[in-house]
């Protein structure tokens, strides 16, 4: 008997989804379990499995409608069964694909051809895994569903050998320098305009020939649509403008104690980031500056005796800020493992909606970009936001002689509604003084 598959509710705030991706088409046979379609949503991209096996016997939703929760989005059933009544009775939030011919279920596609320029259908962890490797994913044979590259597909992936050398076309002399370059550059020099033989400055001219023809091939302008996430990203940051009054301060904090202290884990082999660090040293700070860990409720202050660290992680098509919930009474090993853990599922699109939610505190990174000094936005409802600068060597006087320490730049954005200004700095210089004494963690 034929089923509905639905735009399902993936957490307590979800109200649609955009369907990104069909892994399955009209026709392909389909087992309960198996990765069916995307679906991406203000914060991930989440794959969804069938809740049934059979045939996808329509697709009533195309790739990048939005739609609601618990609207219909396709038909499962058995090969040649008669759904018209459920088409008739299921309203389609996009435009409808045509449904799969009465036929036997196919069998899973091979590799789909993938056309210059094209949408590249690949999972996260494929992605992400091709950028570590500088793999270029659109050369990547896929094997997944609907020719889907998989992360064993990149693993597996073998590039192509290069040329080494490019045969004279009939009746063509070349030099042995333009040789070489065009056998480098993969040109073929049938195609290399020249007066006799082809030299090494008719390839450099061909070359820029091609350079302009790409360049006005190109349109002047070109509007695309946000993806969810981005549109998510631009009302919350418009709303937290908007909401907050804000100021931003910055400071400047000697690392060299927090350097050693980071040695001394690393030799008893304790990895851990200075983000971990961080999550740490600022928890503890939190608990002795309570109205920066608060958030405003009307002409209400509610404070918040407990501490969720949110931690901002940068994705391919924007951010996600996942909690570290506790973060005040987790140790710093605890702390160093879900940090990683919740990157790791960030960057694959798998984060659990409730570590989106319930944050109290973030602390956002743009150290590694070597960024001195910027004013990071206030992650509603929260009343303030930490960003931590680049680190680097300057010279500072000491006991009145000049010496070169780490200095790290830190810069707290609060809400003035209930953060005056020197709330805040005592709140910056707490963390400094932690933080340049490390000791003081155990006090």
């Amino acid at each position: 008997m034929a089923k509905i598959i639905i735009m399902p509710k993936l957490g307590l705030t979800m109200t649609e989804g955009t369907l990104s991706a069909w892994l399955k088409k009209a026709g392909d046979a389909v087992a309960e379990g198996e990765p069916l379609f995307e679906v991406e949503t203000d914060k991930l991209t989440n794959t969804i499995e069938a809740s049934a096996s059979g045939v996808l016997l329509k697709i009533l939703v195309e790739e990048g409608a939005t739609v609601p929760c618990m609207e219909p989005v396709g038909i499962i059933g058995e090969a040649g069964e008669d759904i018209s009544g459920l088409v008739t009775a299921a309203p389609a939030a996009g435009a409808a694909v045509p449904e799969a011919p009465p036929a036997a279920a196919a069998a899973a596609p091979a590799a789909a051809e993938k056309k210059p320029g094209g949408r590249v259908l690949a999972s996260p962890a494929a992605k992400k895994l091709a950028k570590e490797l500088g793999i270029d994913i659109a050369l990547v044979t896929g094997t997944g569903p609907k020719g889907r590259i998989t992360e064993d597909d990149v693993k597996n992936y073998v590039p192509a050998p290069a040329p080494t050398s490019v045969p004279e076309a009939a009746g063509v002399k070349v030099s042995p320098l333009a040789a070489a370059a065009a056998a480098d550059l993969g040109i073929d020099l049938a195609a290399v305009p020249a007066h006799g033989r082809v030299l090494a400055q008719d390839i450099l001219a061909y070359l820029e020939g091609t350079r302009e023809k790409r360049a006005d091939a190109l349109p002047a302008e070109e509007t695309k649509p946000m993806s969810g996430m981005r549109k998510a990203i631009a009302k919350n940051m418009q709303n937290s403008h908007m909401t907050s009054p804000t100021v931003t301060f910055n400071l400047g904090i000697d690392m060299t104690e927090m350097k050693r202290y980071r040695e001394q884990l690393k030799a008893q082999d304790v990895k851990v980031s200075y983000t971990d660090l961080l999550v740490k040293f600022v928890a503890k700070a939190l608990t002795e500056f309570p109205l920066l860990n608060c958030s405003v409720d009307g002409n209400n202050i509610l404070y918040k005796h407990y501490v969720n660290m949110g931690v901002a992680v940068a994705l391919d098509n924007g951010l996600v800020v996942p909690n570290i919930t506790d973060a005040d009474k987790k140790s710093l090993t605890e702390i160093s493992a879900e940090v990683k853990e919740l990157a790791g599922l960030a960057r694959e699109g798998k984060l659990p909606p409730d570590k989106l939610r319930g944050g109290t505190f973030t602390i956002t990174n743009l150290g590694m970009y070597g960024i001195e000094s910027f004013s990071p936005i206030i992650n509603q409802p929260e009343v303030a936001i930490l960003g931590v600068n680049t680190m680097e060597d300057k010279v500072v006087v000491r006991n009145g002689e000049m010496v070169i320490r780490p200095i790290m730049n830190l810069s707290l954005t609060a809400d003035h509604r209930v953060v005056d200004g020197s709330v805040a700095a005592q709140f910056l210089q707490r963390v400094k003084t932690l933080m340049e004494h490390p000791a003081l963690m155990l006090a």
